[in-house]
């Protein structure tokens, strides 16, 4: 099982990005997926989650800016990024928890490879 992100670079304040994240290989299902973030010397953090039902859950700081979503056809979350602010900066990680097939079922959590988002005038 492979995750593969893309959709980072470098936008201005107040500019918008999307990312999207799929999912490939022997996947039978996929519970939640999030999104994380890292910035130079933080510890990753939680940006937003949404479970195979579409729940949805947020950081506080970027409620009402960010919206992620999911296409289960495809084995693709996205995270559509509004009003983006320089402390948005940071280093993009997808993780999915995935159910996987091997002859037997397995359950692991994934992680993609990053994609880096750089908000700056």
């Amino acid at each position: 099982v492979q995750l593969q992100a893309s959709g980072g670079g470098l936008v201005q304040p107040g500019g918008s990005l999307r990312l999207s994240c799929a999912a490939s290989g022997s996947i039978f299902s996929i519970n939640a997926m999030g999104w994380y973030r890292q910035a130079p010397g933080k510890q990753r953090e939680l940006v937003a989650v949404i479970t195979s039902g579409g729940s949805t859950n947020y950081v506080d700081s970027v409620k009402d800016r960010f919206t992620i979503s999911r296409d289960n056809a495809k084995n693709t979350v996205y995270l559509q990024m509004n009003s983006l602010k320089p402390e948005d900066t940071a280093v993009y990680y997808c993780k999915a928890d995935v159910v996987y097939t091997l002859g037997i079922r397995f359950r692991q959590d994934y992680w993609g490879q990053g994609t880096q988002v750089t908000v700056s005038s």
